[in-house]
């Protein structure tokens, strides 16, 4: 495969992972901008399924070749971190 498409593709990859991260890390920025409890199981629910959506999607870009496994690792950290700042928010209240 040319070098440049192949780097095209890539780029594409990491812009569409990033893409549906921001959805997730909205999702989760709704929540403590109305700090409803994060034990609902709806959110919980829906996050869950965000989360693991995300990470498949992660892992067939690495599987292609697509995206680096530490990138990966990046993007789930920053909203496995952002979901955790929510929990210690509804805990200290």
């Amino acid at each position: 495969m040319d070098t440049n498409i192949q780097l095209s593709y890539q780029d594409k990859a990491l812009e569409l992972l990033k893409k549906d991260a921001e959805k997730i890390a909205q999702l989760i920025k709704v929540q403590m901008d109305n700090l409803t409890m994060p034990q609902c199981p709806l959110y919980e629910e829906v996050l869950d399924t965000q989360m693991f959506g995300l990470s498949r999607e992660i892992d067939f870009a690495v599987k292609l070749g697509l995206l680096e496994k530490g990138e990966g690792r990046e993007i789930m950290a920053s909203l496995e971190k952002e979901l955790s700042i929510l929990h210690e928010i509804h805990t200290e209240k």
